[in-house]
């Protein structure tokens, strides 16, 4: 495993980190508590020193097995995410009466003193122009509830914006099917000194270049029930590509680049852009953790298969994906 900075936080983190939304259930699953102190150990012994939750995964159940994984191995980071476990989600829920709650939840759910880093979760673009919100993180930040705080996102405009205020990090959609941060976001980024953590690395799957026209998903699965965005944004489903398109297009990535492991190779591709502070793929079971850390291992990507790449979601998936998010 290699290690980058995150940012301004100074967090010295493995660069194939660990999300935790399937953690011990697998998309809508079931919570299995096993298997998820299973996965955080295999990750940490397959030198993961990092994980992202949220308040909102798995009823809490993320934020406490996390917690609980943090307090015993004081070496791990974390960050977690907050404001859209409300039902319906407004703009009323970012106010400071609201960041107060959600703090002392997660400090609670996590029986910490203080949380290393908390990302606000997708807050709606409006609120990136009302800077009391930030100012209010600062104060935060000052009271020793939190060490560090930044923005998960689901545009790159948003992300620039962000970097306006004191953040440490963004979290954001980058992966082969989603190439437009790395064209308008990352020197930005890195010359602000933010950290920058690549979400849906897979595109949900898609990138694994296992799924056919004829797969199925579990209807509580969000591959099933948000594919035009009825539970929240719909470029987090499969990146906001059609299904049969991204379909066609793994298969196109694997003949072009040669290969019959898409999965370790579009993470790779990740980290060939060193504004990357870390990817974090998920893991539902301690199984598939191997699966995503030997990323860090595999060889860089040549020059021609990163023209592929390009060339493949030049033809495929810029539009209309590209202008959208």
């Amino acid at each position: 495993m290699k290690y980058r900075t995150l940012g301004k936080s100074g967090f010295n983190i493995s660069e194939v980190s660990l999300g935790t939304w399937q953690l011990g259930g697998k998309w809508g699953a079931p919570f299995n508590q096993k298997d998820a102190d299973d996965t955080l150990a295999e990750a940490y012994a397959q030198g993961v020193n990092f994980f992202d939750t949220a308040d909102g995964y798995q009823d809490g159940n993320s934020e406490r097995t996390v917690g609980n994984f943090v307090r015993q191995h004081p070496d791990v980071h974390f960050t977690t995410k907050m404001g859209r476990k409300e039902s319906p989600l407004t703009v009323d829920h970012f106010d400071a009466a609201h960041l107060d709650r959600y703090v002392d939840e997660s400090l609670q759910n996590m029986k910490l003193d203080a949380l290393d880093m908390v990302l606000l979760h997708c807050p709606p673009m409006s609120l990136y122009y009302q800077p009391e919100m930030f100012w209010h993180l600062d104060q935060l930040k000052k009271a020793g509830k939190i060490r560090n705080y930044g923005v998960s996102v689901e545009r790159v405009e948003e992300g620039l914006k962000a970097l306006q205020y004191d953040i440490s990090a963004v979290e954001i959609i980058f992966n082969m099917f989603r190439l437009r941060p790395a064209a308008h976001f990352f020197a930005a980024a890195k010359a602000a000194n933010v950290g920058i953590l690549a979400r849906v690395p897979l595109a949900s799957g898609l990138l694994s270049g296992k799924y056919t026209a004829d797969t199925k998903f579990a209807p509580t699965d969000q591959r099933s029930n948000n594919r035009n965005g009825e539970l929240f944004d719909k470029g987090e489903t499969f990146s906001g590509v059609d299904y049969l398109t991204g379909v066609k297009a793994a298969a196109e990535l694997k003949r072009r680049l040669g290969t019959d492991d898409l999965a370790g190779m579009a993470l790779r591709y990740i980290l060939m852009h060193d504004a990357v502070s870390a990817v974090i793929p998920g893991a539902s079971n301690p199984t598939q953790i191997e699966r995503n850390t030997r990323a860090s291992e595999l060889p860089a990507l040549t020059p021609a298969q990163m023209t592929a790449v390009q060339d493949v979601y030049n033809a495929s998936i810029k539009n209309p994906v590209d202008y959208l998010w």
